[in-house]
């Protein structure tokens, strides 16, 4: 099955089992039941959600977002959902329908019919004007209230430092522009208080909760969404401090809080949460980034996400790399392949692992940092857009060929096939398109050596080489002598303590030897131990008795430390030298 059809019947599976994927609510409770009670069925209500959403992860069809698992997150939402007027739903501008929970706003609406959800859309400083007029014409014509934030730029105001935008800021289309914080604090309380006052006249409240009962003198408003959309960082930026953890790292927020804005206005916010949704791959959820990066287990896949949605323009104006042509029997469009990414961005950047070859990992992480940080600009079209709609993301890459490869484009359309020189070009090293190599081969040239091949175990040994000629083997051929330079780390053991006596061996005929040395050694110093000197005299006993002891105990080695040092040493020595020829006559 070819990846088309995989992923076209992937979307009939989805389509058939959309249905099945809502967030879990909370059951019908009242005042009078218990704690336990409460408990019990919300615990019930949780394992039916968990079992269905089980039943679609068993179908290898479908592809399911890592949905959060863990009942208390879920409650955190249910309790900001019902306490809020408004519900906020922070979204990122460059993807706001991946990030959007149709299935959340039904379930608001089932708690009350009144209560309305906006779709904050963040990071909008990041789109261009007419990429925020399409996907205002497109909100509009499906009932979608929605606003376009930056809490990056809101944070930069606050903190006095200037910000560095290519947007249209005199833009005074209130569809389109970017509000403030003061813009937003207002639009958000005005329709809190819409929503407040037309409950209060409606007559047709099904809910007799006692959330329900409130005055339109205050309103609270509900944050919700993905983690790492921003949705902290806009709580910060409305607040005007910090007052919630921000971080790159998914998850942060673990519980719910309610923040005091005016006497008017009350802001809730609730943890960062992964809603159940039907994805492409595991590598789309880590690019977006809902998962953290450091769980990424197969860094090439991830990364072609990246490659797949980034002109390739634009990769290499802010790398500064220049990334391999497409073949000429390939499409000229084409999205670059992530080992030409990974690799030319390594060789950019010196990153080697340990092994020699370049570190793919390392660089995988920093590119898709800085993809979702927004240092690679990307962005996704509404639905349906046409051709020309589609020009706006996407600038065909053009290479600057010559004649003779315009001419062998000819030939391969001509005949309708691909060239065996083509295919050869493919198999040649892909240094050679990143400047480690020469371009062009010269006859009677000396060839450069960029590799040593070694032993993982000797490799951060040899530190230097070098080459120089020796006899000839043919008319075309002669033998090179490879001289290496290994640095090996030795140690020495030097002692710190003195020998210690073994004590513990004081006993049986060990015990009787060290009394009778003991009483030897006495009579035969006997005139030591009459002196008047007392400093002499106690020496004198303590001599004694160590001698003893060394003799009838036993003595311990004294602590050694080892001590670490490098040796330089040249493969190709004299000693080698001088073995060679003696083998070679055997």
């Amino acid at each position: 099955m070819t990846p088309e059809e995989r992923r076209e019947l992937q979307k009939k599976e989805e389509s058939l089992h959309a249905s099945s994927l809502n967030v879990p609510r909370r059951p019908p409770w009242n005042a009078k039941m218990t704690v336990e009670e409460l408990d019990d069925n919300e615990r019930r209500a949780f394992l039916v959600w968990r079992r269905n959403l089980a039943r679609l992860e068993e179908n290898e069809s479908l592809v399911l977002t890592p949905f959060e698992k863990n009942l208390d997150i879920w409650r955190q939402l249910w309790r900001v959902v019902e306490r809020s007027d408004l519900l906020v739903m922070v979204v990122d501008a460059r993807d706001p329908l991946f990030y959007r929970c149709p299935d959340l706003e039904a379930y608001a609406r089932e708690i009350d019919e009144h209560k309305r959800t906006l779709l904050l859309i963040n990071k909008a400083d990041l789109l261009p004007y007419p990429v925020r007029q399409k996907w205002a014409k497109y909100f509009q014509l499906h009932g979608i209230l929605y606003l376009f934030w930056s809490a990056k730029a809101a944070t930069a105001v606050l903190e006095g430092k200037k910000q560095v935008s290519s947007l249209d800021e005199n833009t005074v289309d209130d569809d389109t522009k970017i509000y403030g914080r003061e813009e937003l604090l207002s639009r958000l309380q005005s329709e809190a208080e819409e929503i407040v006052q037309i409950r209060t006249n409606s007559q047709s409240n099904h809910m007799e909760n006692q959330y329900q009962e409130k005055s339109i003198d205050h309103v609270t408003v509900g944050f919700v969404g993905y983690p790492n959309v921003g949705k902290s960082s806009t709580i910060n930026a409305l607040v005007g401090a910090k007052r919630t953890g921000v971080t790159s790292t998914p998850g942060k927020t673990k519980h719910f809080q309610t923040l005091i804005i005016t006497e008017k206005l009350t802001l809730c916010d609730c943890p960062g949460l992964v809603f159940p949704s039907f994805t492409s791959s595991r590598y789309q959820m880590i690019a977006s980034g809902v998962l953290p990066i450091h769980r990424m287990t197969e860094h090439r896949e991830a990364v072609q996400v990246v490659a797949d949605r980034v002109p390739r323009h634009v990769i290499e104006s802010v790398y500064n790399i220049r990334l391999p042509k497409p073949k000429s029997y390939e499409p000229e469009n084409r999205p670059p392949f992530a080992s030409e990414l990974l690799r030319s961005y390594c060789a950019s950047r010196g990153y080697v692992a340990s092994s020699g070859l370049p570190d793919e990992t390392k660089a995988a992480r920093q590119i898709l940092k800085d993809y979702i940080d927004g240092k690679l600009i990307h962005y996704e079209m509404p639905p349906g857009m046409s051709d020309e709609e589609d020009s706006l993301r996407d600038v065909p890459y053009t290479s600057e060929s010559d004649d003779e490869s315009d001419s062998v484009g000819e030939t391969i359309e001509e005949h309708g096939g691909v060239r065996l020189a083509d295919v050869m070009d493919d198999i040649k090293s892909f240094d050679m398109d990143n400047g480690l190599g020469p371009r062009k081969a010269v006859p009677g040239a000396r060839k450069k050596i960029d590799y040593l091949l070694v032993r993982r175990s000797e490799l951060r040994a040899c530190r230097d080489c070098r080459v120089f000629p020796a006899e000839a083997c043919s008319s075309q051929h002669r033998l090179l002598t490879l001289d290496t330079l290994f640095v090996r780390r030795q140690h020495r053991s030097v002692a710190t303590r003195l020998p210690r006596i073994l004590w513990k061996n004081l006993n049986g005929e060990a015990a009787e030897s060290f009394r009778v040395k003991v009483s030897e050694g006495l009579s035969t110093r006997s005139e030591d131990l009459t002196t008047r000197d007392a400093d002499q005299m106690w020496n004198t006993i303590a001599d004694i008795f160590k001698i003893a002891a060394k003799d009838s105990l036993g003595v311990a080695s004294g602590a050694v430390r080892t001590q670490p040092h490098n040796r330089e040493s040249w493969w190709f020595s004299e000693e080698v030298q001088s073995k060679v020829p003696k083998e070679a006559g055997k």
